[in-house]
């Protein structure tokens, strides 16, 4: 879950080991955006953190690799961000620091004609994730073929972020994941139109 197409698989691929070297996991690769694509990296520490400062410095080392690879043809926008608090759950092992809090879950393929699951995490264990539905009833999910989870935004999700000290408890009501990392912050530039660009015009 943490790539979806194979371009983001790619993107992932390319960045990974600059993120590693900087002792950052990326939690998901995403591109949005037809027109004007928007790439989006997650990543964070291994105690959970993710600053401004830390996004800064991630899109400072990746946008030379990105410029040099050229994965996406054109004008695109780069966001680094934290996964924030209502974070998304990519990867084996994510489900098990949250259990007793709220989630929702997508598979990629239909069983019993349903996809969708809405409830709280029990326990995850060799891949499997259990979940008790808010409707009644227990699910187990592996996660590979989750297509999406995220954690839902409640109090006492706030509450363990605080105790966690994962951010400031003042910024944790909004949505940390939305932030973006500046041109003139990073001294690299979001838009990666570029010397490509101006080539094919």
């Amino acid at each position: 879950m943490r790539a979806q197409s194979e371009l983001e698989t790619r993107i992932l691929a390319m960045i990974e080991p600059t993120a590693q070297g900087l002792g950052l996991d990326v939690v998901r690769v995403r591109v949005t955006g037809a027109r004007r694509p928007v790439l989006q990296i997650m990543a964070e520490k291994p105690d959970g953190t993710m600053d401004v400062e830390d996004c800064a410095r991630l899109s400072r080392r990746i946008s030379p690799i990105l410029e040099t690879e050229d994965p996406i043809a054109g004008e695109y926008a780069l966001e680094v961000s934290s996964p924030g608090i209502d974070r998304p759950l990519t990867r084996v092992g994510d489900f098990g620091k949250w259990i007793g809090h709220e989630v929702r879950i997508e598979i990629a393929y239909p069983v019993d004609g349903r996809r969708r699951f809405h409830g709280f995490i029990d326990g995850e264990k060799d891949g499997v994730v259990t979940v008790t539905l808010k409707e009644g009833g227990v699910a187990s999910i592996p996660v590979n073929e989750m297509s999406k989870a995220h954690l839902v935004l409640t109090d006492k999700l706030i509450k363990a972020a605080q105790a966690a000290e994962i951010g400031d408890p003042d910024d944790l009501a909004d949505d940390f994941d939305e932030v973006d990392v500046e041109a003139e912050d990073t001294e690299t530039s979001l838009a990666h139109a570029g010397s490509d660009t101006e080539d094919r015009e």
